[in-house]
Parts: structure tokens; C-alpha cells; sequence
């Protein structure tokens, strides 16, 4: 066992901050007693009022999750605001948040590489753009598909309810970039790819990139970055034993 202070060492040197956007706050949110021993850890995409009760009833000491719990400065600390009631549940309930974001998507074992994997891409490389030149994967299907099938493919590999199809090119060379990927269909493109796996993008983008031959495949947010948490519940069993858990914090649903 280890305690929080030193499992979030051992993290931070795993996924260091020198991979994050410039922009990016991700990092260690809340620790009210950084010398708690780490027995039980929770897993989510986002730190919402729900998971953190959740972490809180399962008695998990953290609570680690992609998106940032505290993106902007905190100007006031009160159960009023969004951020603040989150922060007061979380340090009330002695529960530290590790939240690692746009270094998780670039990093060895991350995001995109637990992407890329679970659709089976083979012969990856990094790719990105000047300001994440590594945030991104690209590789090969076993075996070309059409459009259709391809973009079938990642539906029920990803579990999501659906995804959103714009070109019509056969699929071979694949880039994915969980979350959202509007900011590197260029980059995709002269990395040779023929298609874009993302969370989402913007109607007009993607039809420009459709006018450039090039498919855009988007999954959904949520179904494109979770694949990443049973990695790092790996990443933290082995580091220090816990029992970890985990949480769906995706309140997107389709009616």
C-alpha cells in the first residue's frame, strides 16, 4: 500500500505535466490529507456531484478521472457554484481528486492508445498538431473496410448508442483522437490518413474534410475517451494494490 501523496508521485511521473496543452489545468484538484493510504480507488471520465458521492459511499480514498474537476481558478469557495459544492463534497469526504487530462491523451498507454487499440489498429504512430505534436494516434485496419462497415465497427466495439458518418472513402489508414478532434482532421490528413475517429466535430468541418475525400467518424465524447479507465485501474493496481471502482459519468442520452 502507498499513500495519496505518493501514488500521485508515482502517477505524475507516469504521465507528466510537460505532456499538457499549454491551456490544460489538469493535475492534483483536491487533497485534504495527502498521507491517507490508498486502499480504494474510484474511475471516471469526469469528476460530476454523482461520481463524487459515489467514490465517497464506496469509501474510495480517490478518485481519479480524464476531465479536469477544477478547469477554471476558483474566485469563491461556497455550495452555491458548481465547482465549489464539488470541491466542499469532495474535501468533506476525505477524498483526494487526481484528474489527468490532455496528458493522458498523449501519453504512452493513454487515451488514444486505448482507443486505437480497442478497434484493433495495428502499426501505430504518434501524431498531432504544433501545439500537441504526440496527442494523437494513427494506424492500420487488419483489413480495408468500407465507410460503412468501418464506422458500424466502432458502434458496437464502443458501445455507443450511434455514430456520425460524413464521407464516403474506403477506410484503411485510420487517425483517432478521443474527445474533440476538430483541431486535427489537417494534421490526420498529412499523416496519411484516409479517416478520423473522434468524439465529435463541427457540421461545417466536417463537411469541408468530405470535400477533401476524407471521412470523419464521430463516436460520441464520452465513448471515445472511456476506454482509457480499466488502463489506468491497471496502471494503479499495480502500483499499489487498490481496489478500484468505477463510475459512468456520461448524462448524454438519446430519446
Amino acid at each position: 500500500m502507498m499513500d495519496i501523496s505518493n501514488l500521485w508521485a508515482a502517477l505524475e511521473m507516469r504521465y507528466p505535466r510537460s505532456l499538457s496543452c499549454p491551456w490544460d489545468n489538469d493535475g492534483l484538484m483536491v487533497c485534504a490529507d495527502p498521507h491517507r493510504e490508498v486502499k480504494r480507488v474510484m474511475f471516471a471520465l469526469d469528476a460530476t456531484e454523482e461520481t463524487i458521492a459515489e467514490a465517497i459511499a464506496c469509501g474510495a480514498d480517490v478518485l481519479i478521472t480524464h476531465h479536469p474537476m477544477l478547469f477554471r481558478p476558483l474566485k469563491n469557495l461556497h455550495p452555491f457554484s458548481v465547482s465549489g459544492s464539488r470541491t466542499l463534497s469532495a474535501v468533506g469526504g476525505g477524498l483526494a481528486v487526481m484528474s489527468f487530462h490532455t496528458r493522458l491523451d498523449a501519453a504512452d498507454g493513454g487515451v488514444n492508445d486505448a482507443l486505437a487499440e480497442k478497434i484493433g489498429l495495428t502499426d501505430m504512430e504518434k501524431f498531432g498538431d504544433e501545439e500537441s505534436p504526440e496527442l494523437g494516434r494513427i494506424g492500420t485496419l487488419p483489413e480495408s473496410m468500407t465507410a460503412e462497415e468501418f464506422a458500424a465497427m466502432v458502434r458496437d466495439t464502443l458501445g455507443t448508442p450511434s455514430v456520425k458518418l460524413t464521407g464516403t472513402q474506403s477506410v484503411s489508414r485510420v487517425a483517432v483522437v478521443g474527445g474533440a478532434g476538430k483541431g486535427f482532421i489537417g494534421a490526420a490528413m498529412d499523416a496519411g490518413a484516409d479517416t478520423l475517429l473522434t468524439g465529435e466535430v463541427d457540421y461545417n468541418t466536417v463537411l469541408d474534410a468530405a470535400s477533401e475525400r476524407f471521412n470523419v467518424v464521430e463516436a460520441g465524447h464520452y465513448y471515445t475517451e472511456a476506454p482509457v479507465l480499466p488502463v489506468l485501474a491497471d496502471v494503479v493496481r499495480e502500483l499499489c494494490g487498490a481496489e478500484c471502482f468505477f463510475a459512468d459519468s456520461n448524462r448524454t442520452r438519446q430519446i
